[in-house]
This record gives C-alpha cells, structure tokens and sequence, in this order.
C-alpha cells in the first residue's frame, strides 16, 4: 500500500484527483461514522439514562420494547405470562442470535422486584439491559459474555404490587410487597419440607416462573430484593422450621458459598459485612454471606426451588437496606452492584460442561442424569443433551445415566478456575444381557490444544469395550448418518391355536433372552396357561421409575384380531430392538406385559370366519369374563371364575400404570365408566374422563378407519362414534366389566378397544389388520409416558415410601406408589396441585405444569410425624437399636413390601405327602417334631377332652419352654370344631414347614428366634375322631363328646354361665388368660373369608380399624380370599364380601366364642379364617389348600412383629410390670415381666396412655406403617405427686397452713379460757358435796349405753323391727 501511495503522489496529473478522492473518502468516512453515531444516537436519547427516576409498568414496557428493537441481533423481548391484574412478565434475552434455539450456551437468569415495595432490583436490572446491549460490541468482556451465555432478564416479577407502593418507604409500611390477590411471591413456591398449599389460582406470577424454569433449565440466577445488604444462599429453611440460627446446608453447600462470595466481594458495602441499616443496627453477615435458613426461615421460597426442581443454582442478593429509596440513590446503587451483576454472571462458566448421545443415531439424550460422586444433587440434560455442571476446582468422578442404556462414568475429571472442563458421553443402548448392568468406565484425557478446556468423550457400546479421544474440533458433531432403516414387518400371518401360540411364545422368548420373560398368569378352567411375555430391557424386575405397561387379547374366545395382533407386536418389537428408534426407546423405558390370550379354552371352540356370532366367546364354564370383575354399580353374582381370578391377582401384583383390551365386533375405542348406578345407556363420568379421552384418541387417530367414526355400516348402519371414541355406558351397559375393575381396584388406567367389524376374520385379511393398527399399538404405549411420575421418599434417609397416596387437586381418583416409593399419575397438559400422603408422614403439596409431549417429574421428600430433622421422636428417651435390630427390622420390611413373602414362599418348598392323621397320629406327628427338632421346639400338655385325649400345645422358638417377654408371641389354633380339620392339617404341615427351614433359610431362622410361636392343632380331638371325609355340611364331629359346640363355651363371668365348662373350653381358657399372647389365629372351615372380633351382637367395636385389618392381612395373602367371592353355595354364602373380610357376628352371631374370650380376658386379638367352603374336603385338595394358606401364615408371623413396642420404667430405670397399655382411649394391654408391652394396630396415628399406680400417667403419639417393624418406644414414670388430684407441693402447703391456724386458734382459747378460770374456782367447792350422788347417775347412764351399742353391734339383718326395738330398751 505504501509503494501505491508513492507512486501516484509522484504522478503530477493525478495529485489533484487523488486528493480530491481522499478528501471524498475522508469525509464519506466521516459522514459514515456520524450517521453510524447518530443512528444510535436517537436511540440512545429515547433511553438515555438520568439514573434519577423510577419507571412505572408502562414506562418500563416502553423501555423494553424500544431497546429489543434497536438491538435485535442480540435482544429479544417476551412475556413468560401475567400478573392478576394482567400486566406481562416481561423478560430481555440477550444473547447472539436471540431467535435461535440452540445448544452450547449455558442459560442464565436475574429476576427482580418479586416483592413489589423492593424496587432498586427493578431499576438495576434495567440498567443491565442496557448496558449489556449498548457496549456489545464495544467492549470485549461483554461481547464474550453476550456471545457464549443465554441470558435472561426479568426486572419484575411483580409488577401490580410495585404499583401500589410508595417511594420513599424503607420499611415496607405500605402495601406492595404481595401480588394483587395478598400473596407473598417468595413464599408461594412448593417447599421440600411443606409442600404448598396457596391456590394456583392466586399466584399467576408464580406459575409462569414455574413453568419458566421447568422449561429452560437455566443454569444460574440471581433473585434481586431489598431490606438489607447480603447474598444469601440455599437452604432457605429447614425440617424443623427453626426461625433463625438453623444452618440448612444443601449439597452443594461449599459452591453456593462461592458464588454469593463473588457477588459480595466485589460490592464495597456488602463485602464489609456490615450493612448497618438503621432497623437493625447490630445486624452482621460475615463477607456479606448467609445461610437463608441460618437468618431466618423461608418456606416457599423460589431459590430452593430452583435448586431442587429447576437444574439451576440460585441466590438471592439484597440490595439496600431502604426497600424503596428516593430515586437520587438509584445512580449510586447501579455504580455499587454493576461489577457484581457482571461477575456472577460470568460464574455460569465454571465446572464441567458437555453432550450426553445415543450410540446408535448419534441423537441428542435429552434428561439423562449427570452424577457427581460424592453431591447427592443430580441435574438432567437438556433438549439438545446438553449439560452445565458447576464445580469448585478439584478432580471428580462423573457419570452419565440414561434409563435403557448402558452408563459411562469418566473417573478424575480436572476442573480448574476458570472456563469449563468438557466431558462428553456416548451411551450405547443396551441390547444383550452382556451389556446389560454395565457401568463403563474412562478416565479424563485432557486435550493438548487448550490448557484451559479439557474435552473427554466417553463411549459405550454394547460391548464392555471403551473408547476415550480428546475432542478436536468438531470431531464431536455427529457426521452425516445414512437413512435411519425401515422398522422389520412381521412376516408370518396366521391363526395360532393354543399348542402353536406356546411355541410361538416359546421361541422368542428364548430367541431374544435379554429383553423377554416369559410367565404365566394362572390356568383357564381347562388348565391352560395364561401365557404373559414381557418385553422389556431388564424384563425380569420391576425398574424404579419405569412404568409398567399392559396389552389383553382374547378375552372373548371368539374375537381373535387382538390375539394375532399381540403375537405380532411381540415379533415387531423383538426384532426392531437396537436398530429401530422408536422401539429400542420403548423397551428402554417401559416394560412392557403382552397377554395374548385370557380365554384360551374359549378360542379353542370358536371357528374361523365367525362375524358376529357367540361360539367360544364364553370361557368353558360358560361364563363371559367381561361380565365377570366385581362391579362398583351392580352385585355379580355368577361365580368368579378362574380366569377372572387368575387377571386380578396379577393386576395386584404389578403396578401398572396403563392398560388396553382388545376385542372384535366393532371399530372404536371404548373408555370407562362401562356401566352407571341406573343400568341405562347415558355417559358415565370417571373422574379421569379427560385423561381416558385423551390415551383413547391417541390410538384412534393412528388407525385410518377408526378416526373416522363410522365403523362397520354394513352391520350397524346407524352406529357412528366422533373420532372413533366411545365412553362405554354411552354406547352400552357393561356391569362387571374387566377396565372399569382396573381403574377403581389398582392404579392402572385400561380401555376397551375393538378391533375390527368382524370377530374371527379370515387368515388372509390379517395383514391388513396388522397395516392399520401398527402404529396405533404403538402410539398407545407411548401414553403411558404421559402425566407426572417420581418418587416419594423418606427425608431423612432417602428410602422410598411404598403404597404412599398421590392425590390431585379436583380429579377425585388417586394412585398409590410402589414398593420402592415411584408412582405414575397420567394427566392431561395443564397445571396441578398434586399432594403426597403417607402413614406417619406429613403430608406435602406442590404443584406441577404438565406438557403435551412427555412426563412431569415430581418427586416428594416426607418428614415424619413428631420427629425432628434426623427422624427421631421429640418426646421422651429414645431405644438404642443394634445392627442385629436393624437386620431385622430390615427383613420385616422386606417381607412387608412387593414380592418378598412370594419369593420366601417360592424359595421353601417342601416335599409333603398330604393326609388326614387321626388323634393317635397327631399326637405322633407333635413328639416326632420334638424328638427331631429339641432345640427348637417344646411339647405340653394344656388338658385332656371329655374321652381323655390330650389337647396339645407346641410352642416353636429359639429357646422354648423359656420366658421371653420382649419377644412377641403368637398362637395358631385350629380344630375347635371337629367336623373341620382341614385347619388340623394345615398347622401340622406349617409347624413341618418351620422346622425343616430352620437353619436352612435365614428369613425363617429369623422369624424363629424373634418370635414364640404356640401351635394348638386340635382343640376337640374328641369330636375330630367323630368327623367323616368329604362330608362338606355335616355337622358330625362338630361338637364334643359331651355334644357341645366349643365356639359357645367361652364364658368368663360365673354369672354368663350356665354349666361347668368343658374340659376342652376350660383348658383353652387357661391358656388365653395368660394374657403374654400378641396375636391368634384360629381356623375354621365352611366358609372363605376372615373374620374378625366380635361374635357376639355388639352395636360398636373398640379397636375395629385394627382388627379388621389384621384380618384383611391374611385374606389379602391368600389367592382367592381377598377377591371377596365366597362361592360357597352348600351354604348360602354366595355373592361378594368385600376385600375377603368380615365382622364375626354379621357372618354368624353367637356367645360364648373363643376369639370373644381372647379379646376380653386375654388381651389378645384373635381372627378366625375359614378356609374353605366345604368342612371336610377330599384328602386331593389338601395340597391345593396348603399351597393358598401358606404363605397367610408366614403373613400373620411377619406381622406380629409390627405396631408398637416398648417398655415401661420408673426414673430408676426399675420395670414398672403390670402397668396399663392404653390404645387409642379404649382397648387395654398390661406389661409383663420386665416391663414390656406389644399390641398391633393398623397403620395409621394412635394415642397412648401408660397408668400405674403411684405414677404420673404418661401419654405417647406414635405412628405406625404397614410395612415397618414395631415402633419401639420408652415410656418413663414419675412418681405421682398428687394428693386428692392436686399438686403434692400445693396440699402439703395447704394443711400447715390449717395447722398453724388451729395452733393459734387453740392458744387464744386456751388464754381466755384460763382468764375466766380464776374467777370460778371459788364455785367448785359448792359441787363437791353433790359428787356421790352425781357419780352414781352417770354410771347408771353409762350401763345402758353400752348395751344399746351391744345390740347393735350384734344385730342381724333378718331381725324384726320388734326385735330391734327390744333390744335398744334392753
């Protein structure tokens, strides 16, 4: 350039055009800069800052909108919602290219004037904004800053509250701080601790934050108030809601305190620590920091929610102790925060940053848990899989966890000052059982090419094989994939009978291992399997967090479309595994159950080319099974049948969350209610119909007829349903349908859908069925990730909560959680309150937005009822509990919760030959036990029956015949009446049982050496030898060899009898008032169902919650009882008893009974189960009637164990024995030897009340679960120090007072009395002459009284009057 310049300047003819032409440039220049300066100069004078005035909504709205125009290549201006008056939340994006969403830039948030009187937030926020956008460009601190961070401005988010407020006023004397409905902003969030229970309704504001933060996962933010001047830091409160001086750290405690040190130190004033506000002169923050809860407490407030259900850490800064200065401070609060507003923002920066993908496509995993070990504070990627993890400096181990794909941990990951460490994850889905479970592992590789970024990938694949390579450049960009392959079709179409569908089933099941399980449900009538396959990628167990899904076909024999259909979805998702998207993320994260056939017996009758016929649509016995589920408007009264029995255990067992039914006949999706309480055709309700509506549409629209409404017009003609939808009464009435039972009985929501106009089409026609209703099998298993899910768990140890209540505000249907605390709740999009209860917990409430694509995680942390933030109870001495204790408590609950009682059962199988054994044999079967089995067993006697056979007692324990009064003790009898000895039978083989197992298994060595166990056999052997096999209503043998029923015996007031009592009864007797029982169980026969006290008429029951629970207990455990069907015709006793259980006297009333006597006299609760309905089954059904009690009886061992326990004790720590338990204001339990009590009650809250004679009366809350051990509690005497009800301290004082006053009252007496003396002792000489005769009256008087006193003394009460009067003249 400069050779140029020297050659034309020595060029004469072109020296005065060149000058010309620079003078031209120079000015065009200069013109260019002047239009440059004074296009933005206009601008600026619009906005131009005087720094001395507030601005109003309308102004600030103005402001906002001017400054987004002006700048819009990195400025952009929205509303995230309104306030109640209906002013915008208005939020400033400023970033590069505002209106572009994309990854890379972490996301950052200030938000201020949340409360309305707190205004220097609003005007310094504004200041930011424009400062921000007018030295973009200009200076590179804040280019950088705009370029690499999303950032997000709100100056207020209370807009109607700053309207009302004054300027001027300091102290917050005027209304202003809450929104326009008098809610305070910062305390309307949901809590960790309390949940909330402000309306949404009353806090817009709230809600659009909520909703805001849900969906941009920021990862910083500042919230701006005034009062004060400090940055205050999570947690804002605390468990115990100590109001100040409670330190509530969160996890990541130590970085929180690093960034409010960032902003106070560098704001002059707050750094000192010391903001010397006039209202609080002393008031000090060390560095200008605090605690919010170590301040004071805070619940509700937007910072802990951020950090707890938001992916973002926030603080909250008060700026100036005024609230609402005079604006000629606003300048000088600008100048004082400015460097720290910019350097806090800069903090999004830190830590670790990175991308979690899919292996196989190179997709983006979107929520996938980021895990730094050692902060129990997780964070989820974005929609982009992007992630922003802050970190203090250090070295960290990091692990990317997807559900369905294989997790990478990256161990020593350097963070240093300064820009992010990157860390990038590639998971591999998991595919093969090799892979499945597997943690990959990979250690940071720093890259060379900058010092201060380290770029790690880590990749999984199905192999455990690791791949580590520093990122260079955009080697991490996923390269151009090849055309995603087209999903595998099935390729066979055909209809599979019984023996070919179990092949079918067979073969993929051991085809594709790592993603099937193949299971049966029960037997039809004809001993079918009712085959289940699930598909899942860990198909075996239930995977907390992941749903549970369901498909039924074949329900009607003779509608086989579904049936075909399920085989070739099985096939379709088996085969598509691992290569095809969709199905590789639906396995993943769904299991998935596929019932091809629930009527298999009926299919096999029904004929290929059926339209509309009824061949085979009935199971063998004739029944229709959708007619056959207990109904909530109609009682069925057909006999449930196997199949219908079979579905509604497994219904039990497994949480599902969805569900669909398919049938044939018509073409439409059909929702609950089927039926209505007046049996009419008209809409029934649900409370979800919103929700039903919703998951039926999602299968309707994916098939091409269905949508349309008119399903089958050479058929039905006149039938037509609007988008293919019906709700079930509306069309039909369906009493004892199988989805209405689903709704009302678990947590599954299940519709009905019909398949097709023709009910057994031609093979031929099944690929077409198959075309159209593809993707709406899918789609419909797609709903079932819809709504909200999450976990309620403990808040002290994290565990979660099992059968836990989910309620949402105004739908009045709730879902209960699993055995390890996760639920599902399906939902429309909108915005819910959803509440968490539990026994013994406090119940919490927050509120969640649910989207139309996706779930809403909610999870919930619970505190329990009277305890303190470790748990432990407030009130009296706590028990110290050993590593043994907890073993056990730990097995209690493990027996208590899901399958663990089932896989107990399954893991002690015994080998048995079943038979009935007479008295002789018996009495062999008990001394055999003891000769086997000494250390564990112990034999007695209790008596002997009418023909001298010994009634036996054999008590099972670790140290028998022992007194053991910590432990509890329960007693099984059986055999009151002799004409029903399966009970007999079954506590022969259940005490075989326990032996055997001893020492073998753990849990039934456990169970042995905490429990006594007394085993009675046979209380009227006499009878017994009476009874006659399969007799089922005989009443031979019932009574005793004195012909009297047992059951009314019982009688423990002498005035109640009548008669001796039995020899039997009186044995019994004996045995009871022992009064060292916690629980009995007695069986019966004739009958399926558990009863519970009383058997005599009695208008209310003391203790009823807990006794008919204790009941439901083992008609719950048993296969059939906890249907409620009876189906015992040989005596009446058909129809439905609900949940199995009963009140005795409402199945049978009588005096006199056994567990009545238990009750009263000995303190024990006793249940009756009968357990079947005929009295004396053939010898064959033993085995059967074994295999359905066995493990209600391992039930009843594990409960015992539960309620509450303890001991009661004087100050000393001397047992207080003999002490008096009482539950609940009514029924009583003693101490024993030791001082120890133990009495059941079900799960819930119950008082107790501990009497003594001599002591205080103490008085206990405690809370008891369905799944934990016993409650241990201590209950400490004082001396009662009361005399006549009043305080000792207050009588004592009282009586020297009286006494002192009698003293002087006897002394002023005396000194009058003597006074007056004097004066009379010259008239008792004149008496003198007069003593003879004196004394010879009072003697004659005195002779008389002591007779008449005589008389009476002596008097008998059938004297006359006459007599009487006699005597006295006497």
């Amino acid at each position: 350039m400069a050779l140029i310049w020297e050659h034309l300047s020595t060029t004469p003819k072109l020296r005065v055009p060149l000058f010309a032409l620079i003078l031209f440039l120079v000015v065009s220049l200069g013109d260019a800069r002047l239009h440059r300066t004074r296009s933005v100069t206009p601008s600026r004078e619009e906005t131009v800052e005087t720094y001395n005035r507030y601005y109003n909504y309308v102004e600030l709205t103005d402001i906002l909108q001017s400054l987004a125009q002006k700048y819009p290549q990195i400025a952009k201006l929205s509303s995230i919602g309104r306030s109640v008056d209906g002013r915008e939340l208005w939020v400033m994006r400023i970033t590069k290219d505002p209106n572009i969403e994309a990854p890379g830039k972490p996301k950052f948030k200030y938000v201020g004037n949340m409360h309305g009187d707190e205004t220097v937030s609003r005007q310094v926020l504004v200041y930011l904004v424009e400062y921000l956008l007018a030295e973009y460009g200009e200076e590179p601190r804040i280019t950088e800053l705009v370029d690499t961070t999303d950032i997000y401005i709100m100056p207020s988010m209370n807009p109607d509250g700053f309207e009302k407020s004054i300027e001027g006023d300091c102290n917050g004397d005027n209304e202003g701080r809450n929104n326009a409905r008098n809610k305070d902003l910062n305390r309307s969030f949901p809590d960790q601790f309390d949940g909330t229970s402000v309306s949404p309704d009353s806090i817009p504001e709230v809600m659009a934050v909520i909703r805001w933060i849900k969906e941009k996962k920021f990862v910083l933010s500042g919230n701006l108030h005034g009062g004060t001047v400090v940055a205050s830091y999570p947690f804002d409160d605390s468990a115990s809601h100590q109001q100040q001086g409670h330190y509530s750290p969160s996890e990541d405690d130590s970085l929180f305190r690093h960034l409010a040190l960032v902003y106070s130190q560098r704001h002059p004033i707050m750094k000192t620590g010391q903001p010397n506000c006039p209202d609080a002169m002393d008031e000090t923050f060390k560095d200008g920091i605090t605690n919010g809860a170590q301040w004071y407490d805070v619940p509700g407030g937007m910072q802990d929610y951020n950090y707890l259900y938001g992916n973002c850490l926030e603080i909250t800064v008060e700026l100036s102790c005024c609230k609402y200065p005079p604006a000629s401070e606003l300048h000088k609060e600008w100048n004082l925060n400015r460097e720290s507003l910019l350097a806090y923002i800069e903090k999004v920066h830190i830590g670790v940053r990175g991308y979690v993908k899919e292996a196989i496509s190179g997709a983006a995993l979107s929520n996938a848990n980021i895990v730094v070990v050692g902060i129990r504070h997780n964070l989820t990627t974005g929609n982009y899989g992007d992630y922003y993890r802050l970190l203090l400096p250090g070295t960290y181990n990091i692990t990317a966890v997807a559900p369905g794909y294989t997790s990478v941990t990256v161990y020593s990951v350097h963070v240093m000052e300064g820009k992010a460490t990157e860390v990038n994850f590639t998971l591999a889905p998991v595919v093969n059982e090799a892979a499945g479970g597997t943690t990959v592992t990979t250690y940071s590789v720093p890259s060379t090419s900058d010092t201060n970024i380290s770029t790690t990938t880590a990749i999984s694949s199905n192999s455990t094989h690791t791949q580590v390579t520093p990122s260079e450049g955009n080697k991490d960009s996923p390269s151009v994939l090849p055309p995603e392959p087209q999903p595998i079709q099935p390729q066979e179409f055909r209809h599979h009978n019984y023996a070919d569908m179990e092949l079918f089933l067979r073969k993929y099941s051991s085809e594709f291992p790592s993603i099937t399980h193949l299971y049966s449900a029960g037997r039809s009538v004809e001993d079918r399997e009712l085959y289940v396959m699930v598909i899942s990628d860990n198909p075996n167990v239930h995977e907390h967090g992941e749903p549970e899904f369901k498909y039924i076909a074949n329900m009607h024999g003779n509608e086989v479309v579904g049936r075909e259909l399920l085989l070739n979805l099985i096939e379709y998702l088996c085969r598509n595994y691992g290569t095809d998207t969709e199905v590789t993320k639906l396995v993943n994260n769904t299991r998935i159950h596929i019932m091809p056939s629930m009527n298999p017996d009926g299919y096999e009758v029904a004929t290929e080319g059926d339209v509309k016929g009824y061949k085979g649509r009935n199971n063998s016995n004739n029944f229709d099974l959708n007619r056959n589920f207990p109904d909530q408007f109609s009682t069925i009264t057909e006999p449930r049948q196997p199949e219908t029995i079979a579905v509604m255990n497994w219904l039990k067992s497994i949480p599902f969350v969805l569900s669909a039914n398919l049938h044939g006949g018509s073409l439409v999706v059909n929702y609950p209610y089927d039926d209505d309480k007046k049996g009419t055709t008209e809409y029934s309700l649900s409370p979800d119909d919103k929700v039903f509506q919703q998951v039926s549409r999602a299968y309707s629209q994916e098939n091409p007829l269905m949508h349309n409404g008119h399903p089958c017009d050479d058929l039905y003609p006149g039938e037509y349903f609007e988008d293919g939808i019906t709700n079930g009464a509306n069309w039909y009435n369906v009493p004892g349908g199988m989805q209405d039972w689903n709704y009302l009985n678990t947590n599954c929501f299940e519709v009905t859908i019909e398949l097709g106009c023709v009910k057994y089409p031609m093979a031929k026609n099944l690929p077409r069925y198959w075309e159209q209703n593809r993707r709406g099998l899918l789609q419909f298993m797609h709903q079932v990730h819809r709504g909200v899910k999450g976990t309620v768990s403990d808040i002290r140890d994290g565990t979660g909560i099992p059968n836990a209540t989910i309620s949402v505000q105004e739908i009045d249907h709730n879902v209960t959680t699993a055995r390890a605390g996760d639920y599902w709740r399906l939902l429309t999009p909108g915005t819910y309150s959803i509440t968490a209860t539990a026994h013994g917990y406090k119940p919490l409430s927050t509120y969640a937005t649910v989207s139309k694509d996706g779930v809403e995680v909610v999870d919930f942390r619970l505190k329990r009822v009277h305890s303190d933030p470790n748990g432990q109870s407030l009130e009296g001495p706590q028990p110290t509990q050993n590593p043994s204790e907890k073993e056990f408590q730990s097995l209690i609950k493990d027996l208590s919760l899901g399958q663990g009682l089932e896989q107990l059962v399954r893991n002690t199988p015994t080998e048995n030959t079943f038979r009935y054994r007479r008295y002789k044999e018996l009495s062999g079967v008990v001394r055999g036990l003891t000769l086997n089995f000494p250390q564990i067993t112990s034999l007695r006697s209790l008596g002997q029956s009418v023909e001298f056979r010994t009634i036996w007692a054999l008590e099972i324990s670790n140290k028998p015949g022992e007194a053991e009064p910590s432990e509890p003790k329960i007693r099984f009898v059986a055999g009151i009446h002799g004409n029903a000895p399966v009970g007999t039978e079954l506590l022969l083989e259940f005490a075989a049982f326990l032996c055997i197992n001893y020492g073998k298994n753990p849990a039934i060595t456990r169970l042995i050496n905490e429990t006594r166990i007394v085993i009675v056999p046979s209380i009227n052997p006499d009878g017994r030898e009476q009874a006659v096999e399969k007799q089922c209503t005989s009443t031979q043998g019932l009574s005793n060899a004195h012909g009297k029923d047992l059951d009314t015996d019982f009688f423990g007031n002498a005035s109640q009898r009548v008669v001796e009592a039995q020899p039997e009864t009186r044995a019994m007797m004996d045995m009871i008032v022992d009064k060292s029982y916690t629980l009995s169980v007695a069986l019966d026969g004739g009958s399926l169902v558990a009863t519970y006290p009383y058997d005599k008429p009695v208008q209310s029951v003391e203790n009823e919650g807990t006794l008919k629970y204790l009941a439901s207990v083992y008609a719950n455990n048993h296969p059939k009882m906890h249907l409620g069907d009876t189906g015992c015709s040989n005596n009446g006793q058909m129809g439905n008893i609900p949940d199995g259980v009963m009140r005795a006297a409402e199945r049978q009333s009588h005096m006199g009974s056994m567990k009545d006597f238990s009750m009263d006299f000995g303190h024990c609760p006793e249940i009756t189960v009968y357990t079947g309905c005929c009295l004396f089954p053939p010898v064959e059904q033993l085995a059967t009637l074994w295999a359905e009690n066995k493990k209600p009886l391992l039930s009843m061992l594990v409960e015992v164990h539960k309620g509450v326990r303890g001991l009661v004790r004087d100050k000393s720590g001397k047992p207080v024995v003999g002490a008096i338990i009482v539950l609940n204001g009514g029924v009583r339990v003693y101490t024993t030897e030791g001082g120890y009590f133990h009495a059941l009650l079900a799960p819930g809250n119950h008082n107790i009340e501990a009497v003594a004679d001599g002591y205080q009366q103490q008085r206990q809350e405690v809370v008891i679960s369905s799944y934990e051990a016993a409650s241990s509690i201590i209950i400490e005497f004082d001396m009662d120090n009361s005399i006549f009800g009043l305080p000792r301290e207050f009588v004592v004082a009282s009586a020297a007072a009286s006494m002192t006053a009698l003293v002087v009252t006897a002394c002023i007496i005396w000194c009058v009395c003597a006074a007056k003396s004097n004066r009379q002792k010259d008239g008792f000489h004149r008496l003198r002459q007069h003593r003879d005769d004196y004394e010879d009256e009072i003697r004659l008087t005195s002779m008389g009284s002591k007779k008449s006193l005589l008389a009476h003394e002596f008097q008998d009460e059938s004297e006359s009057d006459e007599e009487t009067l006699y005597a006295n003249k006497i």
